[in-house]
């Protein structure tokens, strides 16, 4: 999730755990602490894809990160002794254990049990999901109001937790949804993901990938009886093969678990994280090898330039969430007239 979202919920745990002893500075410790495992954003691993897939590994790790709140809640304990060392270190295991595992709700990829197996992406909400963090900074806003009353603390982290199960509801309903027509289409064993598209939960987006093929759908819960519109987007099996020669191109088919679109643009072989974003305006493209006649020479990978998005964008996204547009074309990130689908 975003930093704002993390130190919220740090905030707000490290309050219901020690607000009435502490006041608005258990506020600040906790913020602190609830953004700390992002800092491994500052590491260079010496490439892109390094830096990619490396991001939300030890630093989220449930082993690593239950072992450092041992000497954290310690230093804490002796900053301030007010309260004991039991509720320092149930303050700081909290709050650094949820942050990894509220990231795993995302599409991005924890590495929750890193250096142990794949990163865990539950895909169920967005990265920024406002009705998530709400309820968390209101709660904060009544503390801070009233620092000796922590029953709002408490309060908004059961909304946004009951909010989480949520998430994993709809996502169950928009998969039983499409089931049929991706029966219908023959890709009714192929490897899928069902996720929401941007900052709600009542729009989602489905993505199925086959080895010369990859389809698209968006269906919402405010869609009625409107068809299922499918778009297909070719995959080329041989630059697939290609890209799994490479160390890179493993790394990144077993992060992103081979959601990828690959394409040979003059003489370099590009992978796309199709996870990420949406079709037209994926942000991360990286550069895996350069072509040289008919062999292909590896190199440091680096990441292309992120494609601007549209303005019109947001105002088609909103058409579609609301249901005033029956159908969003993936291709073009357009609405099609009404009536019509996507060509």
């Amino acid at each position: 999730m975003d930093s704002i979202t993390q130190a919220a919920l740090g905030a707000t745990i490290a309050g219901a755990v020690a607000g009435k002893t502490l006041g608005r500075s258990a506020l600040l410790a906790g913020a602190v602490l609830g953004t700390l495992p992002d800092l491994d954003v500052v590491i260079d691993y010496g490439t892109a894809v390094a830096n990619f897939t490396q991001h939300r590994g030890f630093t989220h790790s449930l082993f690593i990160l239950a072992l450092l709140s041992l000497p954290l809640a310690w230093a804490l304990w002796r900053w301030k002794p007010v309260i004991s060392y039991q509720r320092w270190l149930a303050l700081t295991g909290l709050i650094l254990l949820t942050h990894p595992l509220l990231d795993a709700f995302t599409t991005y990829g924890t590495q929750l049990f890193w250096p142990l197996g794949p990163p865990i992406a539950l895909n169920s909400i967005f990265i920024i999901d406002p009705l998530y963090t709400v309820p968390l900074l209101a709660a904060i806003a009544c503390f801070l109001v009233r620092p000796e009353k922590t029953g709002s603390l408490m309060a908004g982290l059961g909304v946004s937790t009951l909010y989480l199960v949520w998430t994993l509801v709809a996502q169950q309903v928009i998969s039983n949804r499409v089931e049929p027509a991706l029966a219908d289409a023959g890709l009714a064993d192929a490897p899928r993901m069902v996720q929401p598209m941007p900052f709600n939960t009542i729009l989602w987006r489905v993505t199925v990938v086959s080895d010369d093929r990859r389809v698209e759908m968006v269906t919402g819960f405010l869609d009625g009886d409107t068809p299922l519109t499918l778009e297909s987007f070719p995959r080329d099996p041989a630059l697939a093969e290609q890209a799994s020669t490479l160390k890179e191109g493993q790394r990144l088919a077993w992060f992103t678990d081979g959601f990828l679109h690959y394409e040979q643009v003059d003489d370099l072989l590009l992978a796309t994280d199709v996870r990420l974003g949406v079709p037209g305006a994926h942000p991360f493209t990286f550069v895996l090898a350069r072509y040289n006649g008919d062999a292909l020479e590896p190199a440091p990978s680096y990441r292309q330039d992120r494609p601007a998005l549209r303005r019109e964008l947001l105002g088609a996204l909103w058409a579609r969430l609301t249901g005033a547009a029956p159908v969003l074309c993936l291709a073009s990130l357009e609405l099609p007239p009404p009536g019509e689908g996507c060509s």
